[in-house]
């Protein structure tokens, strides 16, 4: 049986402590059994080559390859690896709209610090912290351009504010 629970986590070596944070507060709370899915650059060498070089961690293009990942079928949730789940990841799935591309927390952000955590440029864009969580879904018509190739050649700007969709 597959697991219709995916849930994909940026992971980057350098935050790996946050990582494994996000994975026991995701157990711990979780009444369902889920899949687990660390966004690795490592683990993702025999299908995609990281060519951006403007990332301030390693799965700021990444995460657009959920739908890829996923076999462009079902529903899967991408969170950025820094971040602490306090509800049922159930809750999470339950408000999946088979109807929409993606569902994200829409806010009007507005970046106060000019550096992120470990001395990155934080510049400030509409949309910004839409793709820290995603609700995706993979079946969505829109998603079947996110390929490794696509992903690779389009710029930071293009991705994080989801104009792929129509």
């Amino acid at each position: 049986m597959i697991n219709k629970y995916r849930v994909f986590v940026g992971f980057d070596q350098r935050e790996a402590i946050a990582y494994h944070t996000f994975a026991q507060s995701l157990i711990q709370n979780s009444s369902v059994p889920v899949s687990l899915i660390p966004l690795s650059l490592k683990t993702l060498q025999s299908v995609y080559n990281e060519v951006h070089t403007d990332a301030s961690n390693e799965f700021i293009y990444s995460r657009f390859l959920v739908p890829f990942l996923c076999g462009f079928d079902g529903p899967a949730v991408f969170v950025d690896g820094d971040m602490v789940i306090e509800t049922d990841i159930k809750e999470l799935f339950n408000l999946f709209d088979s109807s929409k591309a993606i569902q994200v927390v829409q806010h009007d952000y507005k970046t106060k610090a000019s550096l992120k955590y470990l001395g990155n440029k934080n510049e400030d864009y509409p949309r910004k912290n839409w793709s820290s969580m995603i609700l995706w879904n993979c079946s969505h018509a829109s998603h079947r351009i996110l390929t490794p190739e696509f992903v690779a050649k389009q710029a930071g700007s293009f991705l994080h504010r989801f104009r792929w969709i129509s």
